[in-house]
């Protein structure tokens, strides 16, 4: 998947947690391997090249387009399983692929996980009684400064996802055209229960601008976003304020 993933996990018995985090991080790099398109031999490769089916694939492949065919369509198209008429499942195998590891620990008796890939985070629980998550979105046009603090109180499942062009440049393509998305914007943040969901909808509200991106998120159930346009303007949903530290 090209990023680093790490874990915070609090509480649980020790042994039990320890195994379920093994088998995280193993189902992460399974998942790289079977998704891979820069493998040749990946799974999700000899799919787009015909040489097997999603019927020969394992079980995770079906599951992934499956969540990918529904983003598209509550994307209206903003969000795609292709690339240059190509099979790729790239954006959302990661969100996908970091709340299944966290989901893994917190089914193992962990009182509290946090599983960031990338810089998109999926929280479970607390990391103490009576304290919540905090997760800091970087603000990209300040360099090591903030834009928001995104915290968890009151939340027993949250996560929290930004597309954007200051870590990976112009990356974001309009699946319309195939080429990077022409936008005001330099930054989305999504906030949802799930980061299978937020990170999808981070890169569609991208792609479409600050205008329709954040009109289309207001329609979004359970959803919450932060917008940066170029201009260095803020525009955020109006749930969102439930959200910040």
């Amino acid at each position: 998947m090209g990023t680093v993933f790490s874990f915070d996990v609090r509480g649980g018995d020790p042994g039990a947690v320890r195994a379920a985090l093994d088998d995280a991080v193993a189902g992460l790099r399974r998942a790289d391997a079977v998704f891979s398109t820069y493998r040749e031999d990946s799974q999700v490769s000899r799919l787009a090249r015909g040489e097997i089916t999603v019927g020969e694939c394992d079980a995770e492949v079906a599951e992934v387009l499956g969540l990918g065919a529904e983003a598209e369509r509550a994307a209206g198209g903003w969000f795609s399983l292709r690339y240059a008429g190509r099979l790729d499942p790239t954006g959302i195998v990661k969100g996908w692929a970091a709340e299944r590891a966290a989901r893994r620990i917190a089914a193992a008796g962990a009182s509290g996980v946090s599983v960031n890939g990338g810089g998109d985070v999926q929280l479970l629980g607390a990391p103490e009684p009576d304290r919540p998550w905090r997760v800091g979105v970087s603000d990209p046009l300040r360099p090591g400064g903030l834009a928001a603090v995104v915290s968890t109180a009151g939340a027993r499942e949250l996560a929290v996802a930004t597309s954007g062009t200051a870590e990976r440049g112009a990356h974001i393509v309009d699946p319309r055209t195939g080429r990077p998305a022409r936008t005001d914007l330099v930054s989305v943040t999504v906030v949802a229960p799930r980061l299978t969901w937020a990170d999808c909808w981070a890169t569609a509200a991208f792609a479409r601008g600050a205008q329709e991106g954040l009109a289309w998120l207001e329609s979004l159930p359970d959803a919450e976003a932060l917008l940066i346009t170029a201009d260095d303007e803020v525009r955020c949903t109006r749930g969102l304020a439930a959200h910040l530290d």
